[in-house]
């Protein structure tokens, strides 16, 4: 049984629709009556996501990337600058973060890059905001793609692992379809099917509608 009211808000941003999720618990309140979250995948629009946390009274703990893509990544510089949060992500995305060709900013016309400023290993607990989430290695879409959960409140991050009844594309430098078949059904779905999967890109699905529904995996 979670300890937490945990609450997952989302706003979807960027020319390619992409999801960055804040996580927070809603009954963890800090003496200026602020809520503190976890921002996860800040697409293109830090100061957005900024204004729209600050104006709800939540206050950003931690950034933490799925993976390195652009679409993921361009809104960190402006939302650490207004934040002062620091930047996480899997040890085996950090190069690809912070190279414009693996991060395909180049194909969009941008010479972007970001140097996380801590890395994890597989299996890492990361509290922040008053949570506690596990980074899952998940390869394939990138080399250092990874999903977070947070075990007690039956929520998973996928990123661009794991799609509603879809697969993140393997076209891309450093991707490979074995291996991402091989994260989804060795790492994922020997989650609980009860949860609950929220995805970089689309609507939120489930582990049990996945086993049954996702035909890549």
């Amino acid at each position: 049984m979670s300890k937490h009211n945990i609450q997952v808000g989302v706003l979807t941003l960027g020319m390619v629709a992409t999801n960055c999720y804040f996580i927070f618990d809603a009954d963890n309140t800090d003496e200026n009556g602020k809520k503190h979250a976890i921002v996860f995948d800040p697409a293109d629009a830090g100061e957005r996501i900024y204004d729209e946390l600050s104006k709800n009274d939540i206050v950003v703990d931690l950034i933490l990337l799925t993976h390195g893509h652009f679409d993921h990544i361009m809104g960190i510089p402006e939302l650490k600058e207004l934040t002062g949060a620091k930047v996480g992500c899997y040890e085996k995305e950090a190069a690809i973060c912070s190279d414009p060709h693996l991060n395909l900013s180049v194909s969009f016309g941008s010479n972007f890059g970001v140097k996380p400023d801590i890395t994890y290993k597989d299996g890492d607990v990361i509290e922040a905001a008053g949570l506690s989430c596990k980074l899952i290695a998940t390869p394939g879409h990138t080399s250092g793609g990874c999903c977070y959960h947070f075990e007690d409140d039956n929520v998973l991050i996928s990123g661009d692992t794991l799609f509603e009844e879809s697969v993140g594309r393997t076209d891309f430098p450093t991707s490979s379809t074995s291996e991402l078949v091989r994260s989804i059904r060795e790492k994922l779905f020997i989650l609980p099917d009860e949860t609950i999967v929220y995805p970089g890109h689309g609507e939120m699905t489930s582990i049990g509608h996945e086993k049954e529904y996702n035909p890549y995996a």
